[in-house]
C-alpha cells in the first residue's frame, strides 16, 4: 500500500519544490532587470552633464570679439543720451541697446571664464594700435575719431551720426553671430547668435527708417 500513496505524496513534494525554485529565479531576474533599468535611466544625464560646457575655439572667438564690440553700443548709447534736443526715436533705440546688450556682455564674460578661455583685448575703439584698429573697423566699430565726432555734434547732426554709425555697427555683429552659427559648438553661445541677428538686424531697419526722417 506504500507504493500508490507514497508516490503520489513524492510527486507532490517534488512539485512544490519545483515551484519555489522557479519562483525564486523569476524574482530574481526581475529584480537583475530591475537593475538594469535603473542604472540605463541615468546615464543619459551623467551624459549630458559631461557636454554642459563643450566649445570650441569659433565660440571662444565670438564671445571674446563680441564683448567689446557690445561695449562700443554702450558707450556710443550713453553720449546720444547725455545729449539733448535728440529725436525720441533715437534715444528709445539707445536705451534698448543698452537694456540688451548689457546682460549680455556679463554673461560672454561668465562663459569665457567657464571655459578657461582668454579675456577680450582692448577695449571700445580706445587707444587702439593698427592691426586692432583694423580688426574692429572690419566689424563695423567705430574709431576714437568718429566717436569724439560723435561726442562733439548736437541735435540732429548727433542723431544721424550716431544711426549711420550704429548701423554699420550692428551689420558687423550680425556677421559675427552669423559666423558663430556656422561654426560654434556650444549651443548657449549659438542661441545667443541666433538672438542677436533677429534683433540687431530688426534694429537695422528701424535705424534706417528713422534715418531717412531726419
Amino acid at each position: 500500500m506504500l507504493s500508490n500513496r507514497s508516490l503520489l505524496a513524492g510527486t507532490a513534494a517534488v512539485g512544490a519544490t519545483l515551484a519555489l525554485l522557479l519562483s525564486g529565479c523569476s524574482d530574481v531576474g526581475t529584480e537583475s532587470a530591475g537593475h538594469d533599468h535603473t542604472t540605463h535611466e541615468h546615464e543619459p544625464t551623467s551624459q549630458a552633464g559631461d557636454g554642459a560646457h563643450a566649445h570650441n575655439d569659433a565660440d571662444a572667438t565670438f564671445a571674446r570679439d563680441m564683448i567689446p564690440h557690445h561695449e562700443q553700443a554702450i558707450v556710443m548709447s550713453d553720449i546720444i543720451l547725455a545729449k539733448q534736443d535728440i529725436d525720441p526715436r533715437v534715444t528709445d533705440l539707445a536705451n534698448q541697446i543698452k537694456a540688451a546688450q548689457g546682460p549680455e556682455i556679463v554673461t560672454m564674460q561668465e562663459w569665457l571664464t567657464q571655459w578657461g578661455a582668454e579675456a577680450p583685448s582692448g577695449h571700445e575703439g580706445h587707444d587702439m594700435g593698427g592691426d586692432m584698429a583694423a580688426d574692429h573697423a572690419a566689424m563695423g566699430m567705430m574709431s576714437e575719431e568718429q566717436l569724439e565726432q560723435l561726442r562733439q555734434a548736437q541735435g540732429a547732426d548727433a542723431s544721424r551720426q550716431f544711426l549711420t554709425g550704429m548701423i554699420a555697427h550692428h551689420e558687423g555683429a550680425v556677421a559675427m553671430a552669423q559666423t558663430e552659427v556656422d561654426n560654434g559648438q556650444a549651443e548657449e553661445a549659438i542661441h545667443l547668435a541666433h538672438e542677436i541677428i533677429e534683433t540687431q538686424q530688426r534694429e537695422i531697419d528701424a535705424m534706417k527708417g528713422i534715418l531717412g526722417s531726419l
